[in-house]
């Protein structure tokens, strides 16, 4: 034994990380839980239990690398997305709790048993397996340009049972062109290029292809929302996630497109964070 107990060790990492992290607390706890193999219950009814020696060194190194900055998704390569467990690396994004509301939108849609669904630039195919694990009926297709990320939301697939979902290698639209679909969803590049943002927290270790786009932003909503149009069936939505001051920008753009009900959503923390639409028919 270390001698060092799960209290003890707790302690040692927010000392350590707080200088890093706005949630020291909960990054020491998932990754001794990560470490320990144990729930977060464990940690508090369990706190003078002691570590193993393996376990407090591979628990050192853990803070050691979160006190560089690198994410602590990256760190244990899972984060927790609508209560599925998902493996993680660095080829996309890491998925956030502000995305569950998309998810959330989507299914309060009225669409049919086997409704088609299309995800745009699923990464570790967070939301197409979100919504699968609640509508199985549903036809869910997850597309991402990069290789090593359709790995992995394949990985993620297979290890959640989802056998179903499609994960296709497709730039935007390229793998489904003659495809139409009830539902269409995105969580797409949106941050501004110049976005002094992007040197801060866990963005720095994530790939920015995956993170901005041109046009302040807009280039890839506004790309998505013009050619999604042949891509939904009549009465079929669009639904995109994107940055808290985009909303009126892309409401208006999505209304020119000839989208009817274009409505904006927002996430828990009162931002506003995905816009829908409806294609007519």
């Amino acid at each position: 034994m270390s001698g060092i107990s799960i209290n003890e060790a707790l302690k040692w990492a927010c000392v350590q990380l707080e200088r890093v992290s706005d949630s020291v607390t909960l990054d020491a706890e998932v990754m001794l839980q990560y470490v320990l193999g144990k729930s977060r219950t464990y940690l508090y009814t369990w706190p003078d239990r002691s570590l193993t020696s393996d376990q407090w060194h591979r628990f050192m190194a853990m803070v050691n690398e979160r006190a560089k900055g690198h994410p602590v998704a990256h760190i244990t390569g899972e984060r927790e997305f609508w209560s599925l467990p998902l493996l993680v690396n660095k080829t996309t994004l890491i998925p956030r709790p502000d995305t569950e509301i998309l998810v959330e939108t989507a299914l309060n849609l009225s669409l049919r048993a086997n409704a088609r669904v299309l995800d745009l630039g699923t990464g570790t195919g967070a939301i197409a397996l979100a919504l699968a694990s609640e509508r199985p009926d549903w036809q869910v297709t997850g597309v991402d340009k990069v290789p090593d990320a359709v790995t992995l939301a394949k990985m993620n697939r297979d290890r959640l049972k989802l056998e179903l979902v499609e994960i296709l290698q497709s730039d935007w639209f390229s793998a489904v062109a003659q495809r139409q679909f009830e539902l269409v969803v995105s969580n797409p590049p949106y941050i501004d290029e110049q976005d002094e943002h992007l040197a801060q927290g866990d963005v720095r270790f994530e790939p920015r292809s995956a993170l901005t786009a041109a046009d302040e932003g807009f280039a890839d909503l506004f790309y998505i929302a013009t050619e999604a149009r042949t891509h939904l069936l009549p009465g079929g939505y669009l639904l995109m996630e994107h940055g808290y001051q985009q909303a009126r920008v892309l409401r208006q753009k999505m209304l020119e497109l000839g989208y009817q009900d274009v409505a904006t959503v927002r996430d828990f923390g009162s931002n506003d964070r995905c816009t829908l639409g409806r294609w007519p028919g």
